[in-house]
């Protein structure tokens, strides 16, 4: 049975889609961009701070579905520019202690409210 997860530690959605969908023991978090949900700012000054604002984003989503980011399996990150790849994969792999998920970054042409990064992952709970 399909749930929606909305919270508000997570951005509230900015079109016609759920911030997350649990189905079973599956979680599909929609792609999370840096924006403070408690200020409704954006946080675009650094690519860390931005990927910073993501990670505690999609944290908020899992826990509200009594998941942590070990539970992640899968993320796609899409960046506005592969030259913030390596300050970006800084932040990101420190979010994972052990076994880190499978992962694909593509770099695109633009991404929603001109953010320069946009995180979307699958988790699992066992």
């Amino acid at each position: 049975m399909k749930k929606a997860i909305h919270i508000p530690g997570a951005p509230a959605p900015i079109g016609p889609y759920s911030q997350a969908i649990l189905n079973g023991s599956t979680l599909f978090v929609s792609g999370q961009i840096p924006l403070n949900p408690f200020t409704g700012e954006l946080v675009i000054d650094t690519i860390q701070n931005a990927t910073h604002q993501i990670m505690k984003n999609i944290t908020a989503l899992l826990t509200e579905a009594g998941m942590t980011l070990e539970n992640i399996v899968k993320c796609s990150i899409f960046l506005k520019s592969m030259d913030d790849f390596a300050e970006m994969n800084v932040v990101y792999g420190s979010y994972f202690n052990e076994i880190p998920p499978a992962r694909e970054t593509v770099q695109v042409s633009k991404l929603p409210l001109d953010v320069t990064i946009e995180i979307s992952c699958i988790a699992i709970k066992n």
